[in-house]
């Protein structure tokens, strides 16, 4: 192997965990601030206001707006691939929970919708009810850097096991989610979840959450995390503010896939995971 190739299939990735604030215009300078200091990008579910359906309309914007133009001058000024979370946005008088990526450059390279809409029911514990307020997305999300290909889903969409082996099968290395998993889901599921769309997918696995406020309505659990192709967690943020690291090795993960090669054993003949629509939009 090259010596440039060798550089190439290593890279460091960092997360950033906002403690994220009623007040948009301190977010936006905040994640400004600790991108910079990170200059490796990250971001985490809803990171321009509070959680929750009550505060979607009020916080929406346009894409590109006020909180995207933000984290494409950080992009730009800390010559990063950064995956900026997720904001409300607003398009034609409908509501999605949207994740903006941009490159070194500055120019927005992808925009996910978020698939699944969380809509759930714990008795006794939590409800909520995302489309109440939101639409969901429809299109997978992929964007290819000089090191590798990444897939994007947000928070929900990490459970369904389905959209990872998608993104797999169709050649990413590396998954991120930002996410904002409550007190009742987050320690059952949350690093659990991650480990499992890691292991399944021989994939590297990072996830971005907003830092625990315990005085927000939606109280969200942190543990922002980044989990390897053998399942390990490597990276893993508490619940404060934080910026966590963790080094991507693709030879390592490589090497994973031909000891344990479970692409080339899937029995095509009697299962498959399929997509109905083509293209990374």
């Amino acid at each position: 192997m090259s010596t440039l190739a060798k550089v190439m299939s290593k890279f460091r990735l960092a997360v950033v965990q906002l403690q994220v604030s009623s007040v948009k215009a301190d977010n936006l300078s905040r994640v400004r601030r600790l991108v910079k200091e990170a200059a490796g990008g990250g971001g985490q579910e809803c990171f321009n206001s509070p959680y929750g359906t009550s505060f979607f309309s009020s916080y929406a914007e346009k894409i590109p707006g006020e909180s995207t133009q933000v984290l494409s001058e950080a992009a730009k000024e800390s010559k990063v691939y950064l995956v900026g979370g997720s904001i409300p946005e607003e398009d034609s008088g409908k509501l999605y929970n949207s994740c903006t990526v941009f490159g070194p450059d500055g120019e927005m390279i992808l925009k996910h919708r978020k698939i699944h809409l969380f809509d759930i029911d714990v008795p006794g514990k939590i409800r909520f009810q995302e489309s109440e307020t939101l639409s969901p997305g429809n299109t997978l999300s992929m964007f290819e850097t000089p090191f590798c290909k990444v897939g994007v889903g947000i928070c929900y969409d990490m459970r369904f096991a389905e959209l990872a082996q998608l993104y797999s099968r169709k050649g990413c290395q590396l998954l991120v989610y930002p996410g904002a998993f409550n007190m009742t889901t987050g320690p059952a599921h949350w690093e659990l979840l991650q480990r499992g769309r890691a292991l399944d997918n021989q994939v590297y696995v990072a996830t971005a959450s907003p830092a625990r406020d315990e005085t927000a309505s939606y109280v969200a659990w942190g543990h922002s995390t980044v989990v390897n192709p053998w399942g390990e967690v490597i990276s893993k943020a508490g619940p404060e503010e934080a910026i966590i690291y963790a080094d991507i090795d693709l030879q390592y993960l490589s090497d994973i896939r031909q000891q344990i090669p479970i692409t080339a054993q899937r029995r095509d003949d009697l299962y498959a995971v399929t997509s109905t629509q083509e293209g990374s939009g």
